[in-house]
């Protein structure tokens, strides 16, 4: 929290409770939570219109045990500040006055491009290693002269058996051990970072949520690379088809494999789609567009620190 804002705002995760939290929101014009779907949220809320505070809400996926297994919880919240459109759509608040879209940010100081980071022909992929992930289709699309890094912890032994087996003779790695500075590392040595999700995986499950905002989209883009993702859920609302990458239809591995060639084949689109895709994110999703946004919602003016 930022002490020098004339307005005094508490914002938390909400995913689990604590009596500390009445304290805070005492001292607090604006409260912000971070997962509406809690029981944490729920009674923050209620307290907060008890005690007359504005009070929002940011859907960040997933939830809890709360009031809202038994009732409409939504009306307990000042307002609700999404962060993709389709969060917005998707919780029926595309037409309420009192819910706004955010988006989200990344920091640009960390996720910057490295003029001096030599371009390999290497897709990337960031994130839970899961069948929704559509990282199957990926590895099934991937055309010879490319070289993929699945980088993250597999939750499925099942689908990393499947991966394992559908890599097999191609240039895939593995890496569940990365820290932070081996994934900017990573992204500033791809031609693309890759996010292709999907509503139904190859099991035949399905999901209508599965990206929210898609991060590593953003941190890869934040890095100089262009973006390959589906047109699933706000993805579409991260990358600027053929302009800062591709989007390609969901389950469709002729599609993806397409424009992973073009990828491959032409060095100067390459370099064109990765500063279009710096640029879509500081001019888009920087914290400091996201905190202007937020602030914008709350009715009030964010104002910096004096000189003196």
């Amino acid at each position: 929290m930022a002490r020098w804002l004339p307005t005094r705002l508490v914002s938390f995760g909400s995913q689990s409770y604590h009596s500390g939290i009445f304290r805070h929101i005492w001292w607090a014009d604006v409260v912000h939570c971070h997962q509406n779907h809690t029981l944490g949220a729920e009674i923050a809320a209620i307290f907060s219109r008890l005690t007359q505070k504005k009070v929002y809400a940011s859907d960040l996926g997933g939830g809890g045990w709360g009031l809202n297994g038994y009732m409409k919880t939504d009306g307990l919240f000042t307002g609700h500040l999404h962060i993709s459109e389709y969060s917005r759509k998707y919780a029926g608040h595309a037409h309420i006055n009192r819910a706004a879209v955010i988006y989200g940010g990344v920091d640009t100081s960390r996720f910057f491009p490295d003029i001096s980071v030599r371009k390999e022909p290497l897709v990337v992929f960031v994130g839970r290693v899961m069948p929704h992930k559509g990282i199957d289709n990926l590895i099934r699309a991937l055309p010879d002269g490319l070289s993929l890094e699945v980088i993250g912890r597999p939750y499925n032994s099942e689908y990393q058996a499947l991966l394992t087996k559908l890599a097999f003779g191609k240039e895939v790695r593995f890496r569940s051990d990365c820290d932070d500075d081996e994934v900017v590392k990573a992204y500033r040595r791809a031609i693309c970072v890759a996010l292709p999700s999907l509503y139904r995986d190859c099991y035949g499950n399905e999901t209508r949520i599965p990206e929210l905002l898609g991060q590593t989209l953003l941190e890869g883009m934040a890095c100089g690379v262009a973006g390959l993702c589906t047109q699933v859920a706000s993805l579409p609302e991260v990358v600027e088809d053929g302009v800062s990458g591709y989007v390609v239809p969901p389950n469709d591995t002729d599609a993806l494999g397409e424009r992973l060639r073009i990828l491959r084949d032409y060095p100067n689109l390459v370099a064109q789609m990765g500063l279009a895709a710096r640029h879509r994110v500081l001019t888009t999703f920087t914290w400091d567009i996201v905190v202007d946004r937020c602030f914008a919602a709350y009715g009030v003016t964010r104002t910096p620190p004096s000189a003196s």
